[in-house]
């Protein structure tokens, strides 16, 4: 099928377009069209009429968003409307990721698909509004897959950064009382292609199991072969800008829905193959 993927420069969207090419006709777009603009979002899906949209591009700096939730909100919020809009009126799907961060992280067991968001910052409530302005703009022609604690091959991300850290240092710091879904991309790219074939609404598409940062980083430096020690801290040792949730893992209930394997097996691939 004829599939457009909006971000494709961005580390999730690099993966996901080496996986869709050989197995679909894929027109990757990233900064040459904004999505903060309905014309030129129209003019390009109109173009290229595709049958499935991969929106991708968004804003993703977390304490930038704090500071500059306008911004933040045009990219996410709006973006994500106009491009629904757009596909809409040639008829195609729209798979939209969004993020834990939609909820507050105060759930016991973690989060189903149908437990209420409640965000804690302006990343988390831009991307609810972006999941909102989707579906408004396509109603019935919207999955949102919520996916948590991105890494890839792609860019910048905490396995390869704790790893660098790991190789110059004894020890580092890392906030343990955080707990979520670690996510290779190269998993999830498969996952929001399944996606288009499913009915509309709410997945979750994170690593299976949970860990908290400080775990992620033992684990990473226990598959590198590193040594390492992780010193365990909180986020308000930390002290970071924007309020994160603390125990946010996203649980799968929907039986159609796709399930990736579990965090640390993916993460032993990864450092197997950046090495």
């Amino acid at each position: 099928m004829r599939v457009l993927v909006t971000g494709a420069s961005g580390m999730l969207g690099r993966d996901l377009v080496a996986h869709l090419e050989g197995r679909h006709e894929v027109t990757a777009v990233d900064l040459e069209v904004d999505v903060t603009d309905p014309a030129a979002v129209r003019a390009c899906v109109t173009e290229v009429r595709p049958e499935a949209v991969l929106h991708l591009a968004a804003w993703t700096d977390v304490d930038g968003a704090e500071e500059h939730e306008d911004r933040a909100a045009a990219v996410n919020a709006d973006g994500s409307g106009n491009v629904a809009a757009a596909a809409r009126e040639v008829g195609a799907v729209v798979v939209v990721p969004s993020t834990d961060y939609v909820f507050d992280g105060t759930a016991a067991d973690g989060y189903a698909e149908d437990d209420p968001p409640a965000p804690l910052g302006a990343y988390g409530r831009t991307k609810l509004a972006g999941e909102r302005a989707a579906v408004a703009a396509h109603p019935g022609g919207v999955r949102i897959a919520r996916t948590a604690w991105l890494y890839g091959a792609h860019g910048r991300n905490f396995v390869d950064t704790m790893l660098a850290l790991g190789r110059d240092r004894d020890e580092v710091a890392v906030v343990a009382d955080q707990v979520g879904c670690p996510t290779w991309t190269r998993d999830l790219a498969p996952a929001l292609e399944d996606l288009i074939a499913l009915p509309p609404g709410i997945y979750h598409t994170a690593g299976g199991g949970e860990v908290s940062w400080a775990g992620f980083a033992e684990a990473v430096f226990a598959e590198a072969g590193v040594d390492c020690r992780v010193r365990h801290i909180t986020t308000a040792e930390f002290g970071r800008p924007a309020p994160r949730p603390a125990h946010s893992p996203l649980r799968v209930t929907r039986a159609d829905a796709p399930r990736l394997r579990p965090w640390r097996e993916a993460l032993h691939d990864y450092i197997r193959e950046i090495s």
